[in-house]
């Protein structure tokens, strides 16, 4: 997820999870990818012909005020936005009796796969916590000798890409066939099927910047088999950092690829952190000018724009971070979180909770 798109969902969430309604009268709206918004807007204004119902003078007065308040912001989109789309609307007023109904909206970084309708006394907002949970992009791989599957791991969610499936002959030949020429047969299919697939991971996987790696899986030892074959791309190969054995390919495969790939995603996260810091630590040691540390110093030197990677510990408060985010971002510097899983990370806690990499050296 790119920062920018990272740090304006972090704020509405930060945002819309202070507020709370007196009854349930805050509207979530979530619209999938590919859905239309149109029906959305349909189903809204049968829900306002509904909320007529409600016994509660001032919760009835809410509701179909925030719903009109949604419709009509949600009109304002031709059609539903490449990821889908969120929104929100409610009274957000902490004063009895009176009225201040706003209407929020956020096009995901992620694409969505579910659609929400809720009427509560807080917003719905767990999906798109879930994305600001993990910022790295894997690539998943799974395949047999019938099938393969290739999708993208974006956080928690598994996005599709290409789903193709082998001519590759059953392991029974029919009548008419000698067994040498079934089984040459069945190995040129299995190699055509090969070649299909490394060519979808070159169009999906090469020049990707955000991939951090791949990951291949499947039962058997058809992965086994295609790794070795010669047909993957050199860069692409080189970003392959774990096999997994499955029960499952499809749909069910990738599933189970991600849950069990989650030691291994855990030490990629942990071990590109460790290697950020470790080069700080290095250039503190070896070549002071070219770090330096604390929130006045980094501020200093990002304004500069000297600043080529920033290091932000997640445990600096929300308002902190945002600052140098937005800093950053202006300026074209890198902007890394690290947690405090590991020693580094704890140390740069104890620094100021931010640390830079400079471009050049300066200090």
């Amino acid at each position: 997820m790119e920062p920018e798109h990272r740090r304006k969902l972090k704020r509405i969430v930060e945002e819309l999870k202070q507020y709370r309604g007196r009854h349930t009268e805050l509207v979530t709206v979530f619209v999938p990818q590919g859905y239309d918004i149109v029906k959305v807007i349909g189903h809204l204004q049968q829900e306002q012909g509904t909320a007529e119902n409600i016994k509660s003078a001032s919760t009835r007065k809410n509701v179909i005020a925030a719903l009109e308040r949604m419709i009509q912001h949600l009109k304002i989109y031709k059609k539903t936005p490449l990821n889908g789309l969120a929104a929100f609307s409610g009274n957000i007023s902490d004063k009895e009796g009176q009225t201040d109904v706003q209407v929020w909206s956020i096009e995901p970084p992620i694409p969505l796969n579910i659609r929400i309708y809720r009427c509560d006394k807080e917003f719905v907002l767990a999906p798109l916590e879930e994305m600001l949970e993990h910022r790295e992009t894997y690539g998943l791989v799974v395949m047999d000798r019938r099938e393969g599957d290739i999708a993208l791991l974006k956080g928690k969610k598994i996005v599709p890409l290409v789903s193709t499936h082998s001519h590759v002959p059953g392991k029974f030949k029919t009548g008419g066939q000698s067994a040498r020429r079934f089984e040459a047969n069945r190995d040129l299919a299995a190699k055509e099927f090969y070649r299909r697939i490394a060519e979808y991971m070159k169009e999906q996987f090469l020049g990707m910047k955000e991939l951090k790696g791949i990951i291949v899986g499947g039962p058997g030892p058809t992965k086994f088999d295609f790794i070795e074959s010669g047909q993957i791309t050199t860069e692409v190969k080189k970003k392959i950092i774990g096999i997994k054995d499955l029960g499952y390919t499809g749909e069910f495969g990738l599933q189970e690829l991600v849950e069990k790939s989650q030691d291994l995603l855990a030490a990629e996260e942990i071990s590109t952190e460790k290697k950020l810091m470790q080069n700080f630590f290095e250039l503190l040691a070896k070549k002071p000018g070219m770090v330096t540390y604390g929130p006045i110093e980094v501020e200093k030197d990002l304004e500069q724009g000297i600043v080529d990677k920033v290091l932000i510990s997640e445990d600096l408060s929300n308002e902190v971070a945002d600052k140098f985010e937005e800093i950053a971002e202006r300026k074209g510097s890198a902007i890394h979180f690290i947690s405090i899983d590991t020693r580094e990370g704890v140390q740069l806690r104890e620094m100021g909770g931010i640390a830079a990499i400079l471009r050049y050296e300066a200090h």
